[in-house]
């Protein structure tokens, strides 16, 4: 039995900040809208990509937009945030990224140096990630019709012989490994946003990780199902969806999640839970049981998966829920939330 989701009143129903949120209305939103509209085999599966097959090879095509406020944040900006995504949706596949294209929407009366600052930002951060960003677009629009500036990207890449990583692909008995510590980036953009300061800085994680998935494919090959970077929703939000595509449930034990302690102190403060604060350069990988500790060794040798963890398994439920359990014999549901509290954070 699948997740029972509404429909989408078509007739009278309007957009809200909801339905951007990475949570369950955005969903139906996509399924009920989106997919119909452009109903194909690739839409079909879910991905945060497509892969394709080409003459001599398989590659990847992702594409993203990206609305954040602030567009200045500790650890990044705008710029380099939309290199950083790009690069990780195709990673996310197993995929070498190669080249990206950039599409500005500009606000009339944005400042000059705050434009090369982003422009700059962006070229590092491609240049760090090895990809070129080879095409785009400009475009002003009137005062008030931007916020400042919005980035749209798409980015292709090429997929290793055999690889076929995709939502759908969990498997009973599967592991649950996620690279670090979780909410570093939701928690920098939101005391960013409410001008809050902490005695520990929090800095977004915004970073690429295609070469950490690299070393992961390496180490686990086949026994590896998907990879996803829960950015919008988080963890919980993230590992819904791959239960609801892959006809599963997981169950996850709580205390072995890593959250930086300002993290967790500042979300108490704002009365938010981790597990749907956005991360911009974290991943969670479903694995065989049999390729688990290599590929968990592979990431904590590597500078961006050094925190990395199994933190649950992946099991038979009809209803297709996360579960939290704890040491101390707790437990806990986590569903899809509306996300409504936490606009514009990736």
């Amino acid at each position: 039995m699948k997740a029972y989701q509404h429909k989408l009143d078509i007739r009278d129903g309007c957009v809200d900040l909801s339905h951007g949120s990475g949570g369950r209305a955005m969903s139906q939103l996509i399924s009920g809208l989106f997919h119909e509209a452009f109903g194909n085999e690739w839409l079909a599966r879910g991905n945060d990509q497509s892969a394709f097959d080409v003459n001599g090879g398989r590659m990847v095509m992702t594409t993203d937009g990206y609305v954040i406020s602030p567009l200045f944040f500790p650890g990044g900006n705008i710029g380099s945030l939309s290199v950083h995504g790009t690069v990780n949706d195709i990673a996310m596949a197993g995929a070498r990224p190669l080249y990206l294209s950039a599409s500005f929407i500009i606000e009339e009366g944005f400042r000059f140096a705050d434009l090369k600052m982003i422009a700059d930002s962006m070229g590092e951060a491609a240049r760090t990630a090895g990809v070129y960003i080879i095409t785009g677009d400009t475009k002003v629009v009137e005062r008030g019709k931007a916020d400042g500036l919005f980035i749209s990207t798409a980015g292709v890449g090429v997929v290793p012989d055999g690889l076929h990583l995709s939502a759908e692909k969990a498997r009973v008995g599967d592991r649950v490994l996620i690279s670090g510590t979780l909410g570093d980036h939701g928690v920098a953009i939101m005391s960013k946003r409410q001008n809050l300061a902490f005695e520990t800085a929090i800095v977004s994680d915004s970073a690429s990780l295609h070469d950490l998935v690299a070393k992961m494919v390496a180490a686990g090959g086949k026994g590896i199902r998907l990879m996803r970077d829960p950015t919008r929703g988080g963890l919980a939000a993230t590992l819904n969806e791959i239960a609801y595509q892959s006809g599963v449930g997981f169950r996850l034990q709580e205390d072995t999640i890593p959250v930086k302690p300002a993290v967790a102190a500042a979300c108490e403060l704002l009365g938010l839970d981790p597990l749907y604060v956005a991360n911009e350069g974290k991943l969670v990988a479903i694995v065989s049981p049999d390729v688990t500790e290599g590929v968990l060794a592979a990431m904590k040798a590597h500078p961006l998966g050094r925190d990395s963890a199994d933190v649950g398994e992946a099991v038979a439920d009809d209803h297709h829920f996360v579960q939290m359990t704890t040491s101390f014999g707790g437990g806990r549901i986590v569903d899809w939330l509306s996300g409504e509290q936490l606009p514009r954070i990736c």
